[in-house]
């Protein structure tokens, strides 16, 4: 048995608010080994973060209180060292990888100012030594052209790769442990194959103990060897990885695992099957097909299911959209971004066509030319047998009544100084000739229909959760009871539980109403649970189109077998090697031609 590094004992806090005192830890206990990478695990306001900062001494000092208990670092009790003494340790010996690194990282100092600060402080270096520290430490988390990196600032950098630059920061002083709160939520699933494969292997190769807090369970199974359950600021249970997958406990625990998408077994076999055949029988990589790899070339649509008679109700033929950035200096050419590059599909009434891709991929804008939200350059979008590229404004705002969307931060769609019922009237005010009393009847029966009362209609969008909001951004897409419905991510931002919820809702719709989707994400195992058909999309491109059986069975091209193998599976009996999986997903990225995700 390793030696113990961290041990928190009946750990207790209280935060002072306007509304009263709330206790978002209460006695909590929880130990970390040397070299051992425990996972924090539960949904937004369990407690997790707040525990995290009350390691690290971060806890706002005015609002904040530890009301109980110890946390024991390495022998020392952090809950009583003064600031000055949390100082010397904090990003010495306990350091701290953020969830949004754009925030953490300050937007006016270099990459160089950022890395060397740490190292100066703690490690005493001087300015020169200090300076080629962090250009070894970029190289180490894999970043190349350090120098230009090291001279730029964080807004010129990748959301991978500002995350990779956080690592390193981190990592600076070889920390004895090191906490990385939800390092990878917002970043796409290559990414964040890389990320924790980052964590890991320098967790093996200096001898870090690692708290990965976290809400995603294929995470926790991919990567941790012990896993922590928190609930309502307390500890639901700890056990060991495979153990507490497969012989939960605790009630919550138990839910929680239930919510895995039923898909993940599909999506093990599938990564399982790509690691087989990424292997040839001695260990080296099998070669790839050439097939459907060069990304020029157009994909072919695979045919509809046979029993699949509906009729067509949206047909998209050769869709482009070309944004085009300001004139430069000295007569230079004005940058131009093919962002949709001649994209085809058809979706069936009453089905499901999801479109699938990393950040940049032009999935998002897809949706919104085929809407008219952006105006294409060139194509032709055919709705229920009317061209939506030639309707004129009167036609269009008629059309859009049965064409509506779910964005996927509802939080920013929604006028935080509006109530529900104004946000949801608007439409009915736009489009109906319905009067007051008519309008707040339709309203109470949609807000209904997704899970809501009627006591939601006065309140505003900031006195709801998220899963809330996203059943406000449900009910004012189908206020109108449109046809078709682009859905932009609308549970990526979610909880586990709170995504389970609005999948079902989203299906039972369908059912009930026959809705039509066109679903947007970069989450394979959320489509194959919604899909009928899938297309994917990089740089703007389709690369790979069919039904979700020959998508997740017979994948063809490179870059969607890497998408499958990124998918952190959450069943720790089935963790791939990571040298596997690394291949999959960097000839997918070469062959998708990813630059950034390259140069990342």
């Amino acid at each position: 048995m390793a030696e113990t590094l961290l041990s928190i004992e009946n750990l207790s806090i209280r935060i002072d608010t306007s509304r009263g005192p709330i206790h978002p830890v209460r006695n909590l206990d929880l130990t970390i080994a040397r070299g051992e990478m425990v996972g924090l695990v539960g949904e937004s306001g369990s407690g997790k973060s707040v525990t995290a900062m009350s390691i690290t001494g971060l806890l706002p000092a005015r609002q904040a209180h530890i009301t109980g208990g110890h946390i024991r670092f390495d022998g020392r009790d952090l809950a009583t060292l003064s600031d000055r003494q949390m100082r010397g340790i904090r990003g010495k010996d306990i350091a701290t990888i953020f969830q949004e690194p754009m925030t953490a990282l300050n937007p006016v100092f270099t990459i160089r100012d950022q890395l060397t600060e740490p190292l100066r402080q703690h490690m005493r270096l001087g300015r020169r030594q200090a300076a080629e520290r962090a250009g070894h430490l970029l190289d180490m988390v894999g970043i190349r052209n350090t120098a230009r990196v090291l001279a730029g600032y964080p807004h010129e950098l990748s959301g991978g790769m500002r995350q990779r630059v956080m690592i390193a920061m981190a990592m600076a002083c070889e920390p004895k442990l090191l906490i990385a709160d939800e390092p990878t939520t917002a970043l796409d699933v290559t990414t964040q194959l890389q990320i924790l494969d980052l964590i890991t292997d320098l967790q093996e190769q200096h001898g870090t103990a690692v708290l990965l807090i976290t809400h995603d369970l294929g995470v926790v199974a991919q990567t941790c060897q012990r896993v922590a359950v928190m609930y309502g600021g307390e500890l639901q249970e700890t056990a060991p990885t495979e153990q507490l997958f497969a012989t939960p406990q605790a009630d919550y625990t138990k839910r929680l695992l239930s919510f895995i998408p039923s898909a993940n077994a599909h999506v093990v076999e599938a990564v399982e099957a790509l690691a087989e055949d990424g292997t040839a029988r001695d260990g080296s990589p099998a070669r790839v097909e050439a097939r459907a790899e060069a990304p020029d070339e157009p994909a072919a649509e695979a045919p509809s299911p046979a029993h699949d008679d509906a009729p067509v109700l949206l047909e998209v033929t050769d869709l482009t959209k070309v944004f085009t950035g300001r004139r430069r200096r000295l007569g230079r050419p004005a940058p131009v971004v093919r962002a949709v590059d001649g994209v085809s599909f058809r979706v069936r009434r009453g089905r499901t066509l999801a479109i699938v891709g990393e950040s940049g991929s032009g999935k998002s804008t897809t949706g919104r030319a085929l809407l008219r939200l952006h105006e294409p350059t060139s194509g032709a979008v055919t709705f229920n047998g009317t061209d939506l590229l030639a309707a004129g404004d009167d036609e269009l705002r008629r059309l859009r009544s049965e064409m509506q969307i779910v964005f996927q931060d509802t939080y920013a769609s929604l006028d935080p100084r509006w109530t529900i019922h104004r946000a949801l009237a608007e439409p009915l005010r736009l489009h109906t000739d319905l009067d007051d009393t008519a309008i707040r009847a339709r309203i109470v029966e949609v807000l209904e229909t997704v899970g809501l009362g009627e006591d939601a209609i006065d309140r505003f969008p900031h006195e709801f959760s998220g899963g809330q909001r996203q059943r406000i951004g449900i009910a004012r897409a189908l206020i109108l009871n449109p046809s078709l419905v682009v859905c932009d991510e609308p549970v990526s931002a979610l909880d586990v539980s709170v995504q389970a919820q609005v999948l079902d809702l989203m299906k039972q719709l369908q059912r009930d109403l026959g809705l039509t989707y066109v679903f947007i994400s970069h989450d394979l195992s959320v489509v194959e649970m919604m899909a009928d058909e899938i297309v994917v999309m990089s740089q703007g491109r389709v690369v790979e189109q069919g039904s979700v059986e020959q998508i997740f069975t017979a994948p063809q091209h490179p870059y969607t077998k890497a998408l499958l193998a990124a998918i952190p599976v959450a069943d720790p009996t089935a963790r791939v090697d990571r040298a596997v999986r690394r291949r999959i997903v960097e000839r997918g990225v070469a062959a998708a031609d990813l630059p950034e995700k390259e140069a990342a």
